[in-house]
């Protein structure tokens, strides 16, 4: 098979000849046919994160794919040849312990407890075939009606509807999302009107974005409100266009500077409102301990998705809840890797480039 190796982060990567993976106890080969790529693969390959941490030997990176079971190990008992499937980079070590280590397949071990898992699983889906743990594999093969690029697509959703499962979101509940123009925080929008919010109020500071955003959902349930950093004011500006404080705030602020904006959406919720955080931010975030108190507001720390997400996210899709067809593929084939980097790291917020690993 062909596969991209990277031999460490900031080393090289190469597109090379590997023999098709055996399937091992607890885990299937996948024929891959597409997978989605990160925003800052070419900042990760070239070795410019430093909080990622990968195998100590060459690996094949990638992250969530689509693909074609081609052979289940021992152990493997509902997985069969010839099903597609979603590949998912979460991967949660599965002993019955208090806090199971996890991991991100083919990105990154997130703690020490991690590394012996990473060790164990190096690889990830840019490659002709992927070897992945059967805990980490979701069927998918009565979507049919949706191509595997289409299918690629719906990793832009499972990272914010494991924030909004965090956060509990009801029907008939108001969410505001900050951090709305970004490619998660769209996503986080289509996801929680699939979920039933009343209403979405997107928060972000791209004013072309947000008139896209807006017409993400049918009219009146999603409103805009341009940030300016004055928490009190962007506070304000949100309760207005709610009629009031919001059930949910939902923050998707990548790499935030300032926690201005995390702290507007916190203000804005109603008493016993939900914050949950799964941004990330380069300062402290300074909670106003008297207010979250007499509030009695949740802040909910979240780190991706329990492991049945993908299976409820698809089930979003079947009933025709969701609907992915805002996102726009960007489509390059497997070989192609470098330019793709270079346009996922420029791409849209409603941009996804999905790698097609199919010769046609």
């Amino acid at each position: 098979m062909k596969a991209w190796q990277l031999e460490r982060l900031g080393g090289t990567l190469s597109l090379i000849d590997l023999p098709i993976p055996e399937p091992r106890a607890g885990g299937v080969v996948v024929r891959v046919e597409t997978s989605s790529l990160l925003s800052y693969m070419k900042d990760y390959v070239d070795g410019k994160l430093s909080i990622y941490h990968t195998p100590d030997r060459p690996f094949i990176p990638g992250g969530n794919g689509i693909g074609i079971v081609h052979a289940v190990g021992p152990g493997v008992w509902h997985l069969k040849p010839g099903q597609r499937v979603v590949l998912s980079s979460h991967f949660v070590a599965q002993e019955n312990v208090a806090t199971p280590a996890e991991m991100l397949l083919g990105i990154t071990a997130i703690s020490p407890d991690s590394g012996p898992m990473q060790s164990d699983w190096p690889d990830g889906t840019l490659a002709e075939y992927a070897s992945f743990p059967a805990s980490a594999v979701t069927p998918a093969d009565d979507l049919a009606p949706l191509s595997a690029i289409q299918l690629a697509m719906t990793t832009r959703c499972i990272v914010p509807f494991g924030g909004l499962l965090r956060g509990r979101l009801a029907a008939g509940e108001t969410a505001v999302v900050s951090g709305a123009t970004g490619a998660y925080g769209t996503a986080a929008i289509m996801v929680a009107l699939a979920m039933g919010a009343a209403r979405v109020v997107a928060l972000g500071r791209n004013a072309r974005a947000l008139e896209a955003v807006a017409q993400l959902g049918p009219a009146g349930r999603v409103t805009t409100v341009a940030a300016t950093g004055d928490v009190d004011a962007d506070r304000d500006a949100i309760r207005r266009v709610c009629g009031g404080g919001a059930q949910l705030a939902f923050d998707m602020v990548g790499n935030a500077g300032d926690p201005n904006m995390t702290l507007a959406a916190l203000r804005s919720l109603s008493r016993g409102g939900r914050l949950v955080v799964m941004g990330s931010m380069t300062v402290p975030l300074p909670v106003p301990y008297t207010e979250v108190m007499l509030n009695g507001w949740e802040i909910l720390g979240q780190f991706m998705y329990p492991r049945d997400a993908y299976r409820r996210l698809l089930d979003l899709i079947r009933s025709g809840l969701l609907d992915i067809a805002p996102l726009r593929p960007l489509v390059y084939p497997l070989n192609a890797l470098p330019e793709a980097m270079a346009a996922a790291a420029n791409a849209g917020n409603l941009e996804c480039v999905v790698m097609n690993h199919r010769d046609e």
